[in-house]
C-alpha cells in the first residue's frame, strides 16, 4: 500500500485536531523549540522516548499563543518514526508501543535558584513536572498521541526569547541519548560556539545517577566522549572539550564547538578531547 503524501497526512492530522506544524515538510527537517530553562532541565528520557518527544515537539508552532485552558495534542506515526530513526517498521511499532507505557510517568527536573534565609543562600529549589497528561497508543495502527502537561507550554509554545531550537534531523539517527543532549546543550549557544555548565548542572541535564557523579572519570567516559564522538562523526561537528578544576576538583565543563568545514569526514583524533580551549 502507498504511504500517504505528507499534505494528505497534515490535513487529515489538522482536522482531528492535531497539531501538525509543517507536517507537509519531511519530518527531519522540522525544527525542535524549547525554552532554555527546559533545555538545562533534566529530561528523564531514553533514547525512543526521547525521539517521540522530540517529533512532537516539532510539531508545535514555538511562536503560538494558546488560548485559556487549551492543551495541544500531537500525533506521531510509526511511519515518522521509522523515517526519523532510520529503522524498520516492526521496530518503529515495537519503539512507540513500548514507549508510550512509560512516557506518562517520565519527569522534567528543574532546578530553580532559592531565597535566602536568614541572609544565607539556600540550595536550588527542584521541581518536578511531567512531559504528558494523557499518552495514547492505538493498536494495530501504529500511533503515539501525546496531550500535554499543561505545567510545561510556557516551555514550549509562546517563546519569544531565551530559546534552543535545532533541527530535528541533527539529533534523530543518533544512538545515545547523551549525544543528542550535548547537542542541545550546546546549540543553546550556537551564536557563540563556546558553552560552559557547572559539573552541578551538566550531571542534572544529563540525568546522571549519584555514583555517576561521584567520579568525574564516569562522566567523561560514558557521557562527554562518547557523545563528542558521535556528534562529531554523524552530525559534522568540531568540538573542543576541557574540564575546569578547582584544585582537584572539577568545577565546570567547557566547550567550544563549530560546524566542520568538511562534513562529516574527518581525522578521527579530533574527535577526542584536544588540547585545552583558550580562554
Amino acid at each position: 500500500m502507498a504511504k500517504p503524501k505528507r499534505e494528505e497526512m497534515a490535513l487529515a492530522h489538522k482536522t482531528q485536531g492535531y497539531e501538525v506544524g509543517d507536517l507537509d515538510r519531511p519530518a527531519g527537517d522540522r525544527w525542535v523549540t524549547m525554552s532554555n530553562a527546559l533545555t538545562r532541565a533534566g529530561h528523564g528520557l531514553t533514547l525512543a522516548e526521547k525521539r517521540i518527544v522530540a517529533a512532537s515537539v516539532s510539531k508545535l508552532d514555538s511562536s503560538r499563543v494558546l488560548k485559556p485552558g487549551e492543551v495541544p495534542r500531537t500525533k506521531i506515526t510509526a511511519a515518522e518514526y521509522s523515517e526519523l530513526a532510520e529503522c524498520s517498521m516492526p521496530t518503529a511499532y515495537e519503539a512507540l508501543q513500548d514507549a508510550v507505557k512509560k512516557l506518562f510517568e517520565r519527569k522534567i527536573t528543574f532546578y530553580e535558584p532559592a531565597h535566602k534565609r536568614n541572609g544565607k543562600a539556600l540550595p536550588p529549589t527542584k521541581v518536578q513536572m511531567r512531559w504528558v497528561g494523557e499518552a495514547k497508543y492505538q493498536d494495530g495502527e501504529g500511533w503515539v498521541e501525546l496531550a500535554w502537561w499543561p505545567a510545561l507550554l510556557p516551555h514550549l509554545l509562546g517563546i519569544k526569547r531565551q530559546f534552543t531550537s535545532y533541527q530535528l534531523k541533527q539529533a534523530s539517527a543518533l544512538r545515545s541519548v547523551y549525544s543528542w543532549r550535548l547537542l542541545e546543550l550546546l546549540m543553546r549557544f550556537k551564536s557563540t560556539g563556546k558553552a560552559e555548565y557547572t559539573i552541578e548542572d551538566f550531571c542534572a541535564s544529563m540525568d546522571a545517577t549519584e555514583k555517576q557523579r561521584a567520579d568525574f572519570n564516569n562522566i567523561k567516559r560514558r557521557m562527554i566522549e562518547p557523545a563528542v564522538k558521535e556528534l562529531t562523526e554523524k552530525d559534522g561537528w568540531l568540538i573542543q572539550w576541557e574540564a575546569v578544576k578547582a584544585g582537584r576538583k572539577v568545577k565546570a565543563i567547557r566547550f567550544a564547538f563549530m560546524r566542520n568545514p568538511q562534513g562529516t569526514l574527518f581525522n578521527e583524533g579530533r574527535t577526542q578531547k584536544t588540547e585545552k580551549i583558550a580562554r
